[in-house]
């Protein structure tokens, strides 16, 4: 699910290269860390956090498939 979020993201951004995701793997939840350049991170949120939304439905969902809850946490 690494691959897809940082598919979704790059995607959206200006500057692909400073796209990371970070995943932390716990007992029943999997964080995942989506890092982004400053300049980028309102194209991730997009407006009103709908963009956001979005991208953490369709993690939630692929989530399911594995067993284990996902959260995504975006940062700069």
């Amino acid at each position: 699910m690494k691959e897809l979020i940082e598919l979704m993201a790059k995607s959206l951004v200006d500057t692909p290269e400073k796209v990371h995701v970070s995943e932390i793997d716990g007992e029943r939840t999997v964080v995942y860390e989506l890092r982004v350049d400053k300049a980028d991170l309102g194209k991730v949120i997009g407006k009103e956090g709908k963009t956001a939304r979005a991208m953490r439905t369709i993690l939630t969902a692929a989530s399911m498939k594995v067993g284990k809850r996902a959260v995504l946490e975006i940062l700069e």
